[in-house]
């Protein structure tokens, strides 16, 4: 499972209410910097409260609203170039599915001009901007900017923010960022999620390491090695002290190797491979090859002439001979453990920084702990299975799980390019292959070049057969819209794919039909992918609700709201939870941040801002919530009847399942009562 779900599961652990506030965690300010008499900097500062971030300027394509400015020069200024900003943090995102930029505690931009005209004393301007923290976000914000060129101060000076900022910031051209996946999280978050994640690393580590001392090239080594030493040693304390060293050297290798990897392509590099589509594109090719190799199409191995000159080292004796020993098993059994270290290296990359060390650490410990174990306790080696085809077997069954496991990359890339080669039912139709070939295989259908005669199934292989079976039938649904929660983080969502409501299924659920939209009440549509009936205009859903009789729910959001989704994709989906949002309320969604134009004999002023007009559909909602309810985040919760009188307390971001049913049923009570 790739490591940033386990970011994503930190952000999500908490529940909060929302108390009844409008918030304003961003303040703006303004200062001029003189470069010549003609050309000057116009410089905007954001002051961010703890906790919330402001986006760049530049975010992929259905991202968060990004940070945007204008300026009103007329015929007085021209505009050199874009607005720069500073090179703020770039982190992944799961819900929006991309790698976004943002901004934490403080931001600052710089908008060159060219006078065309000396008298021009104020420019005026406005930014645009969108603010989210944790648990909310906030719609987006307009503020009027004023320049005022009469106070600039030289760019040489020492007296101001601007100048001093100057020099201490790394201001840049604002660029697109490449699609992709990660979470934004606090720095204390992020700091708890790089921790939980090298440990993840490294226990995944240990596991493959495990897995590896179970392989043909592996396994039979462990009594032949310990034997050596417990035979070729004086007496039984030193041969548990030299197996020790030499299972010592044998992490030094691994560790050594992982180091290699980082000093090579750089601790941060290795994280920006993994978000790559070139990258995405080599994992997978290098995935199936080790696959086919474990499936026995052939043997991956070094130059025989390494192994050879290590061997004639090993031989020397004292500690230099143990360290050659180790490098030997090494060389020797690459051709199984090169798969294992290969995907190690892999996974590491999709967490960056020292990853690729700690899991060479936690692979070369599982690796050399027998070697200590048995030379401490020989007895324990009579215990061990003796060898024979059932190692080629785990081969071969480690094979298919790469090959899996291979299509994954090539999903992300496909992903990232929007090619749609890959959508869910696809991915899903190739893994129920993998799989049912892979019971095919255990049961003895399917035999492969270096598998022994079967003359009989063991128990322990016919239970991983059915274990395996039973899964490939699990996913089977998942052709259909099922959302195969058990690996969900390996297919792409459901709303990538050849039908949000899965192959075949023209129905949506609630009485009605997604191909006759006539049937649908006027204002009404259908959300896919659960099936919801819905409304985005206020008085269309409220009249709705008085003919059907039932309470409203409203549903203030966002479609760059990041909790919005992750309610929508995590709570909604539970089944009581969409029952009462399918048959007992009726659906409001309000979305803040539409920028569809108001009609013209919709646009009003602004209650909350003098002067200015609500020209977009989103200010509308907007300004609706903040007055009505006296708060400006979302996702916002309210539940209503026919008198637009709350039910209930609202609530806000809820990302537990039953607190927010029981909140539902609640509001959904008061109102029959």
């Amino acid at each position: 499972m790739r490591i940033f779900l386990l970011s994503f599961l930190l952000v999500s652990l908490t529940w909060t209410t929302v108390s009844a506030q409008v918030l304003e965690p961003v303040k703006w300010s303004t200062s001029v910097e003189k470069i010549s008499d003609t050309e000057f900097d116009l410089i905007s500062r954001a002051t961010i409260d703890r906790g919330w971030h402001l986006y760049s300027q530049d975010v992929p394509e259905d991202g968060p609203i990004p940070t945007t400015f204008t300026y009103d020069t007329g015929a007085n200024a021209e505009l050199m170039g874009n607005t720069l900003e500073e090179e703020g943090r770039t982190v992944h995102d799961p819900v929006f599915n991309m790698r976004i930029k943002f901004f934490d505690d403080a931001a600052e931009f710089r908008q060159r001009i060219t006078l065309l005209n000396k008298e021009l004393s104020i420019v005026k301007g406005e930014v645009e901007f969108m603010v989210c923290d944790d648990m909310r976000c906030l719609p987006p914000s307009y503020i009027d900017l004023n320049f005022d060129l009469t106070k600039a101060k030289s760019s040489a000076g020492t007296d101001t923010a601007a100048s001093e900022n100057s020099s201490t910031f790394n201001f840049q051209e604002p660029v697109m960022i490449d699609s992709d996946k990660e979470v934004i999280v606090t720095e204390r978050e992020e700091k708890e999620a790089e921790n939980s994640g090298l440990w993840t690393i490294f226990i995944l580590g240990m596991g493959a390491g495990l897995i590896a001392l179970f392989t043909p090239c592996v396994f039979p080594l462990i009594p032949m090695t310990v034997s050596f030493f417990t035979k070729q040693s004086q007496n039984k304390a030193e041969g548990v002290k030299n197996a020790i060293i030499y299972g010592l050297c044998i992490i030094v290798i691994y560790v050594i190797l992982g180091t290699g990897v980082v000093a090579i392509f750089g601790a941060s590099a290795i994280n920006e491979f993994s978000t790559s589509v070139t990258f995405n594109l080599l994992f997978f090719f290098i995935l199936v090859i080790f696959a086919v190799s474990f499936l026995g199409a052939f043997e991956i191995m070094l130059p025989q002439s390494w192994a050879n000159k290590i061997d004639s080292k090993a031989g020397k004796g004292g500690y230099t001979g143990i360290f050659f020993m180790a490098l030997a098993l090494a060389i020797v059994s690459f051709s199984c453990t090169g798969p294992f270290v290969g995907n190690i290296i892999v996974l590491s990359a999709t967490k960056g920084g020292l990853a690729p060390m700690i899991g060479m650490l936690g692979f070369s410990i599982a690796l050399a702990l027998p070697f200590g174990l048995f030379a401490a306790f020989p007895g324990w080696l009579n215990s061990l299975p003796k060898s024979g085809g059932w190692l080629n077997t785990v081969k071969v069954v480690l094979g298919f799980l790469e090959l899996a496991f291979a299509f994954k990359f090539l999903s992300q890339a496909d992903l990232v390019l929007q090619l749609h080669f890959l959508e869910r039912e696809v991915f899903i139709a190739i893994w129920i292959a993998i799989f049912g070939a892979l019971a095919f295989y255990l049961f003895g259908k399917i035999k492969l070049p270096h598998d022994s005669p079967l003359t009989h199934i063991s128990v322990g292989r016919l239970s991983l057969g059915l274990l395996v079976l039973s899964f490939t039938i699990y996913m089977i649904p998942g052709l259909w819209g099922a959302p195969l929660n058990l690996i969900s983080a390996f297919p792409p969502p459901l709303d990538y794919s050849e039908s949000p409501y899965g192959v075949g299924n023209s129905k949506t659920g609630g009485g009605f039909s997604s191909g006759d939209a006539q049937v649908l009440p006027d204002g009404g549509h259908l959300l896919a992918p659960h099936q919801i009936l819905a409304f985005n205009d206020y008085d269309k859903g409220m009249a709705y609700a008085k003919e059907v009789g039932k309470p409203v729910m409203l549903d203030f959001t966002g479609w760059a709201c990041v909790n919005c989704r992750r309610m929508e994709q995590n709570v909604w989906p539970n089944d009581q939870v969409l029952n009462i949002l399918k048959n007992e309320v009726v659906l409001i969604s309000l979305y803040v941040d539409d920028k569809r134009k108001l009609e013209d004999d919709e646009i009003v002023e602004s209650q909350l801002r003098p002067g200015k007009q609500l020209k977009y559909i989103g200010q509308k909602w907007s300004e609706f919530q903040t007055i009505r309810y006296k708060t400006n985040t979302q996702p916002f919760y309210v539940l209503i009847g026919h008198d637009e009188e709350n039910l209930n307390d609202p609530v806000g971001y809820t990302p537990n399942a039953q607190e927010y049913l029981e909140w539902m049923r609640e509001g959904v009570g008061a109102y029959e009562k």
